[in-house]
């Protein structure tokens, strides 16, 4: 078996598969501006440099704290840099500490170009971000990982980027937020659905671990669903919303994944569908938005 590199493993541990849950509702949220004649380029890709950088900063946290407590030692699905001892523990913690600094800085430029009460979001999102598995007391070990991802990577990123370019929050932001807050949530689910034995045996209590495997199976569906009725309602400001149907048939491979009772690494895929269903949703929901206005 062949050593990977150190950027390899860098490029591992930041977790690419992850980010379609990042660049999605940067991508919504710029159709709701769209929708609404109102986009700001250069805010727009501001809000996608904060989003990535939050992603990726809480991605290497999060392989930090669960590296140093153990509860990578016997995972199954892909590598984690401290808990496959290939990457210091201390290298990975400036890692994540450095990429949440980068999203605060671009936030501070951006709150300062639209509103600064926005720093307070910025600042719970970072402080959210560390303690998900970092601290004494990890929400993200209390089943409260998903909670933090549908108000984070859906609804704060979603109206975030839409109110820094049109200055006002909507219904139509809001309906947008929770579908792809869903489909974020999804992902989080096949991963805990995959790790439920080994965070089980380490005492990692998440929703999935607390729902067991058959509700587990059922939430991740249900998830699917509620991004769909998301669409249904974003058409009623205009039927072009429906472009978001795209994400259909990833949405659906990923639910046969998951409903055939796939264990283990036979659920990695799934991962890979519904971050790409995600990303497809927003692309063409903003799409449509902007064909719509």
């Amino acid at each position: 078996m062949t050593t990977p590199t150190r950027t390899q493993l860098w490029i591992a541990g930041a977790r690419p598969r992850t980010l379609p849950a990042a660049i999605a509702p940067v991508v919504a949220g710029t159709g709701v501006a769209a929708f609404a004649d109102s986009v700001v380029w250069w805010k727009a890709l501001l809000a996608l440099g904060v989003s990535l950088a939050l992603q990726i900063g809480v991605n290497y946290a999060n392989d930090y704290s669960d590296g140093i407590k153990g509860t990578d030692d016997n995972r199954v699905g892909p590598l984690r840099l401290v808990g496959s001892g290939l990457v210091p523990a201390k290298q990975v913690k400036v890692a994540a500490l450095a990429f949440l600094a980068l999203g605060g800085a671009l936030g501070f430029a951006l709150a300062a170009t639209s509103s600064w009460w926005m720093l307070l979001v910025g600042a719970a999102a970072i402080l959210a971000a560390w303690t998900y598995t970092g601290g004494p007391s990890p929400y993200g070990y209390r089943a409260l990982g998903e909670v933090s991802v549908f108000v984070f990577f859906g609804l704060v990123a979603v109206l975030g980027t839409a109110y820094v370019q049109i200055e006002r929050i909507t219904w139509l932001s809001v309906a947008v937020g929770v579908g792809v807050g869903a489909l974020a949530c999804a992902i989080l689910v096949a991963n805990n659905l995959r790790d439920i034995p080994t965070d089980t045996e380490s005492g990692k209590r998440t929703l999935a671990v607390l729902l067991g495997d058959k509700n587990t199976r059922r939430f991740f569906v249900l998830l699917l669903l509620v991004a769909l009725g998301c669409l249904v309602w974003a058409s009623a400001f205009t039927s072009w919303a429906l472009l978001g149907l795209v994400f259909v048939p990833l949405a659906v491979r990923a639910r046969q994944v998951v409903s055939s009772g796939a264990q283990g690494i036979a659920l990695i895929p799934v991962l890979r569908d519904t971050g790409l269903a995600e990303l497809v949703y927003a692309g063409g929901l903003a799409l449509g938005l902007a064909l719509g206005a």
